[in-house]
């Protein structure tokens, strides 16, 4: 396995070493240790799979109370990934990361907590699944909207088929807002 560090402190790519015959391939997804090796000592406690059509765009979602690292990969289709930077007092705040994750290229992404995910799907269908560090829990959920002007995403689409819970996530600003009032409490 490669590990590439990005721009995002703590957001690593990944590259798995594919083993390819007349058969198909073979590869290794996860490897606690080295995973481990390369500064990533992480459990995860929950998996996910969704199944989605050209267009839609999920995101962007974090968690506040009990955040949750993410292992992203595409088993079928293609996707472009993002994750913003929300940690209010870190110097990439409100920066924002997007890779091209795929069947073809087998890449992942490890996003750690303190940043909002999302993707849009770009082939007709894509399957995305993803390993999470904490359990799921919607009363803990925050977001970002996904076209927040002062980000300035280019997802490569206009009208994206968004959730009803997604074209009313806050912006950017309006989040860092309410966590600064969640914190003074």
């Amino acid at each position: 396995m490669n590990f590439i560090p990005t721009e995002l402190p703590g957001v690593i790519l990944i590259e798995p070493q594919v083993f390819r015959d007349e058969r198909g391939f073979f590869l290794e997804s996860y490897h606690q240790a080295k995973f481990a090796a390369a500064g990533l000592e992480v459990t995860f406690v929950q998996d996910n799979h969704s199944r989605s059509v050209r267009g839609t765009l999920r995101g962007l979602h974090a968690q506040h109370r009990r955040p949750q690292g993410k292992l992203v990969r595409v088993i079928a289709g293609e996707i472009f990934d993002v994750v913003v930077d929300i940690r209010p007092h870190a110097p990439t705040f409100g920066r924002w990361l997007g890779v091209t994750l795929s069947a073809e290229n087998f890449r992942q992404l490890y996003i750690p907590p303190g940043f909002v995910h999302g993707f849009c799907v770009v082939s007709d269908v894509a399957e995305v699944l993803y390993k999470c560090t904490a359990l799921y829990d919607p009363t803990d959920e925050i977001g970002v909207i996904w076209n927040d002007p002062e980000i300035g995403i280019d997802w490569g689409v206009q009208s994206p088929l968004l959730s009803e819970k997604d074209r009313r996530l806050p912006t950017l600003r309006e989040l860092l807002e309410w966590l600064r009032a969640a914190e003074a409490q």
